[in-house]
């Protein structure tokens, strides 16, 4: 047969059998159906318990009948009698399931992005969810017998648009604006019998045809199935496919039964629902959305003993212990039997680009703490799908809190390169490693259909050294997670001709098995840099700068605790900490720390940030005056873990007495001019710095042609993911804000001289202190800005005269370097960069310092003067992006930027803790000695705690900040009968090569992490 013939052939035989199968079998999926009648409650304004939604009038609420204001509950009461036969004379006989089947009105748009419902008894119990794609429940009862179930029913709204994402802006992100349109039709109420035989032939039909279609156009196996199925259809009557589907199936067998190929993939495929903890939705949703998925999930355990699900997030655990306590209890068994999985043993899946390494310390510690005595299990997979990039101080925190292996698929989304690995070891920048798997399936959100299965094989990087790979299957985001017809895809799919095999396990099982078969893959080294969703680091100023806050406070919070708490005996406040702990750690989940949610996710975090940073501050007023004690004596209490000031690290002391040398100001006819010993700087008539002059080492900064302290505007119109993507494009406009409104001097004394500059843009307003102090060897640069812009990025920007072929910026314990050069597309890729407090910038042994309070996006490129090769530095301070929030940082906002000429890289990490932790002034009795002293440069303390136990043990948090082995000690200034080594969980380690404390000179490998433990004394007096 001619190939052309051949494939019209085929055409039309895969043509009458998709048309067979959509008219004529599915319909018949239900035997027979009674309507159930409906009655319905409007609860209004925030979601309301059971025992309070049941209550009340109900009125009637017919089929068809529009419901839900946007973001709006409404309970339902459906009631039906199982009847003894029905409508068109069936009986309930073998062969059938009793279901409730209730469509609340589902749209297009995706399952999670949309209306949701929760069925429960009349008791109360979750039964199952409701969602586009999984709205049956199912039912028992006998003919006579009636059915009675309440359904909480979400009026979610569809901010996505018609799409997933569509990126239209939209009032639907906040319930002021939401407006009052009923947004919903209820479609169907029924009781129904599911004919099971029908079910199982669709199945069938849907993993053949999956297959066929993956097959080439001449290949055999594509003209054998869709024989089978032409066959099928042939046996099959119209008018009694109920009667006739088993005689259907028959003719399929042959063709299921036919083995996978011996060198076929394998895909171990685990149950999954990645449900974000806010994101188009508030975080109160996601407690509902996680109640609905795990009943569901529950449901198909009930009656598939091989469907095993995996869980990470703590957090949605504890909502789930705390909002619905039976079905936590429901889960707990099946987490006993191994097949409700939690993995990845952090508190939520959380960004890793801007959270500071104590909070992802915390990410983990809370997280196993909670998964250890909730369930009695320590999860080893370190489990991360969606974030956006991983910092390369991952693993060393990972491995010091239980974890052996790493995973995510996000990777899969660059615009550019390709990861070259699908499996491979993760190497940190300290050195730690995780066996780590991104699955070639590229999604958590897999049906395990024969196109998935064979994109994964096909596109698997590492046949070479492995022939296996994970896949995450279940809707995410509160669209139910698993359905039955995954998991009888699975099934099917054991080992089949034509795709993969796919065994349904636990992600443990997969690591296990895929690092015996690979123990030395392929190695990549540092941070994995995700090439999209760079506006990620500025999106959303405000809850960044709450979250910037709340870490250093809580940092401070624990160290003057601790240090009270030993030296007066102060009550520590642990469950304090913990609390606040746990609001931080919830807000650095990946979609709300980025600024990529509704703006009702963003207002209530800022005021989480807000009631934290003020519980924290009254912690540390009061730990403060426990240690000043009584006296007038003024003192300083250092945070930071270096002196500052002449003040001891980690300590308070005395003033001291300032230099002899003031701050000289000079005005000329069109610029100003302050100095000190250590630095010139020149403002010009524009409010710009034209000079910048480190008078110790005998270079200039800046030139009237490139000045810096430069503001910046340019277009910021991504192709897509408005909040999240920064495209490089945006730099092919820009608008230089050098007019000025007025240059004045607003302070000017011995001690420190200031220059405010004002501009403005458009509808918005800026305003500048530039200030030098006596001794300092910094420039200090406050902005504050009335923001009105849309669609813009503000940048300020530093055209620094030195040749860096590479940025330096602080990343959790530790700094990552990246190139300023475009030499690759790698290179090219990483336009826009993370960076901490600091960033820095080296040409030879000389560098510049740039550290902030709260900007975390930066970009650093090589460009060229008439000098010749020169390094521009610019902090992203601002962006408006329209979705999902299209008032994105409009209003006040204020950063600080200091610059030290001539900084190397341990005086701009001393810089960086100087910005964050201002000295604090306290009348008092006598200085504080700090608990712990460290020898060893470069050695920083990062916490100061109590242990987590409760037994009153001083915990200490240090790590190598330069990236070079060196000495250090450490000494405990208090009484302790012991120093142990921990890992991240306080536990002693237990290799004896690293269990012994630094009190004696230790080399610490590069950018080391050490956990000390001083076991508490038996002193009565003080209680250490």
């Amino acid at each position: 047969m001619p190939e052309a013939r051949q494939k019209n052939k085929l055409t039309q035989i895969e043509e009458r059998i998709r048309r067979f199968v959509g008219e004529r079998i599915e319909p018949q999926l239900y035997r027979a159906r009674v309507p159930m009648d409906v009655t319905h409650r409007v609860v209004g304004g925030e979601p309301v318990s059971f025992e309070v939604g049941t209550s009340g009038e109900f009125a009637p609420l017919p089929v068809g009948s529009e419901w839900g204001r946007a973001w709006d509950t409404v309970w339902l009461h459906v009631r039906a009698t199982v009847p003894a036969t029905w409508g068109n004379g069936t009986a309930i006989r073998v062969g059938t399931k009793l279901e409730a089947v209730i469509d609340l009105g589902f749209t297009e748009a995706g399952p999670g992005f949309q209306a949701e419902g929760m069925a429960f008894s009349l008791q109360g119990e979750p039964l199952k969810g409701l969602s586009p794609w999984n709205h049956y429940v199912p039912l028992s009862g006998d003919a006579g017998e009636s059915v009675d179930l309440w359904v909480e029913a979400a009026a979610n709204p569809n901010v996505a648009g018609s799409d997933v994402v569509n990126f239209t802006p939209t009032p639907l992100g906040l319930w002021e604006t939401a407006g009052e349109q009923l947004r919903y039709r209820l479609k169907v109420a029924d009781i129904a019998l599911l004919d099971e035989e029908v079910y199982e032939l669709v199945q069938d039909i849907t993993v053949l045809t999956g297959v066929m279609e993956e097959a080439a156009s001449t290949s055999p196996r594509r003209w054998r199935i869709a024989g089978a199925l032409e066959r099928m259809i042939n046996v099959l009557d119209p008018d009694d496919i109920s009667g006739t589907a088993a005689a259907g199936r028959a003719e399929l067998r042959a063709e299921l039964d036919k083995p996978a190929n011996a060198s076929a993939h394998t895909v171990y495929a685990t149950g999954h629902a990645h449900i974000d903890s806010a994101w188009l939705w508030p975080l109160r949703e996601t407690v509902r959305k996680c109640a609905r998925t795990f009943s569901n999930v529950l449901a198909l355990m009930d009656t598939d003993d091989d469907f095993i699900f995996t869980c990470s997030s703590a957090q949605q655990f504890a909502w789930i212990k705390q909002f619905y306590p039976a079905l936590f209890e429901r889960i707990r068994k099946r987490v006993a039997e191994g097949r409700f999985v939690p993995v990845g043993g952090m508190w939520v899946e959380s960004d890793t680009n801007i959270p500071s390494g104590e909070s992802l310390v915390r990410q983990f510690t809370f997280g196993q703490r909670f998964f250890a005595e909730e369930f009695g299990v320590q999860c080893e997979e370190v489990w991360l799908p969606d974030s956006f990039g991983y910092s390369g101080a991952l693993p060393q925190i990972a491995v010091g809190a239980g974890a052996r292996w790493f995973f995510t698929q996000k990777l899969s989304w660059n615009r550019v390169n390709r990861m070259p690995h699908n499996t491979f070891r993760w190497e940190g920048h300290d050195g730690s490693t995780l066996f780590a798997h991104m699955p070639p399936i590229e999604t958590y959100n897999a049906q395990l259909s024969a196109a998935e299965l064979g994109y994964a094989e096909n596109g698997f990087a590492d046949h070479l050294s492995s022939s296996m790979s994970l896949a995450p299957f279940g809707w995410g985001d509160g669209g139910g997670g698993p359905t039955r017809e995954m998991v009888a895809a699975a099934r099917r799919s054991a080992s089949l001709e034509g795709i993969p095999r796919v065994t349904m396990s636990s992600p443990a099982t997969f690591f296990a098995a895929a690092e015996a078969e690979n123990p030395e893959p392929a190695i990549w080294k540092g941070e994995m840099y995700l090439e999209l969703h760079r506006g990620t680091y500025t999106s959303q100023a405000r809850t960044k700068k709450g979250n910037r806050l709340c870490e250093s406070l809580l940092r401070e919070a624990e160290l003057w605790a601790a240090t009270a708490a030993v030296r007066t005996g102060s009550a520590y406040p642990s469950e304090v900490f913990d609390e606040a702990w746990r609001s931080v750690l919830l807000l650095q989940f990946h979609d709300i720390l980025p600024g990529s949610s509704i703006a009702w996710v963003h207002h209530e975090a800022e005021e989480t940030h807000a009631r934290v940073a003020a519980t924290l501050r009254a912690s540390i007023d009061a730990s403060l005056a426990a240690l000043a004690g009584e006296g007038n004596q003024l003192l300083r209490f250092n945070a930071a873990p270096m002196p500052f000031e002449g003040i001891a690290a980690l300590g308070a002391g005395a003033r001291r007495p300032l230099a002899n040398t003031p701050v000289v100001l000079e005005r000329r006819e069109s610029s100003i001019v302050i100095s000190n010993e250590q630095l010139r700087v020149v403002i010009d008539e524009h409010g710009l710095l034209v000079a910048l002059d480190d008078l110790r080492n005998d270079r200039s900064l800046f030139t009237p042609d490139r000045p810096g302290n430069l503001l910046q505007i340019h277009r910021d119109l991504p192709t897509e993911w408005d909040a999240w993507d920064l495209d490089d494009h945006y730099r092919q406009t820009v608008t230089d804000l050098d007019s000025v409104a007025e240059v004045t001097i607003a302070t000017a004394d011995e001690t420190s001289v200031t220059v405010v500059v004002r501009r403005s843009f458009n509808d918005s307003t800026f305003e500048q202190r530039i200030t030098v102090s006596r001794d300092s060897d910094t420039v200090s640069i406050e902005t504050d800005v009335e923001w009105n812009e849309r669609e813009k990025v503000l940048k300020l920007a530093f055209p620094l005269r030195l040749d860096a072929l590479e940025s330096t910026s602080e990343t959790q314990f530790g700094h990552v370097a990246r190139p300023t050069t475009t030499n690759t597309s790698w290179e090219e890729a990483k336009y826009e960069i993370c960076a901490h407090r600091w960033l820095h910038v080296r040409e030879g042994a000389y560098g510049v310092g740039v550290a902030n309070a709260t900007v975390y996006g930066h970009d650093v490129v090589r460009d060229r003067d008439r000098s010749g090769p020169m390094t521009v530095v610019r902090e992203t301070l601002l962006r408006s992006p329209l979705f999902p929030d299209p008032e994105a940082d409009q209003g006040k906002h204020s950063f600080v930027t200091v610059l030290a000429p001539g900084a190397d890289i341990l005086r701009t990490v001393s810089l960086g803790y100087e910005v964050t932790f201002p000295l604090r002034e306290l009348l008092g009795h006598a200085d504080v000695e700090p608990l712990v002293r460290i020898d060893g440069e470069g050695v920083v303390v990062e916490t100061v705690k109590l242990a987590d136990d409760g037994s009153g043990d001083v915990v200490v948090r240090l790590y190598e900040s330069l990236g070079r082995r060196g000495l250090a000690s450490v000494q405990g200034n208090f009484v302790y009968s012991a120093v142990l080594r921990t890992d991240l969980l306080e536990k002693p380690l237990t290799d004896a090569s690293q269990s012994e404390s630094l009190t004696a000179p230790d080399i610490l490998r590069p950018f080391e992490l050490v956990t000390l433990r001083f076991v508490r004394a038996d002193n009565p007096e003080g209680g250490f």
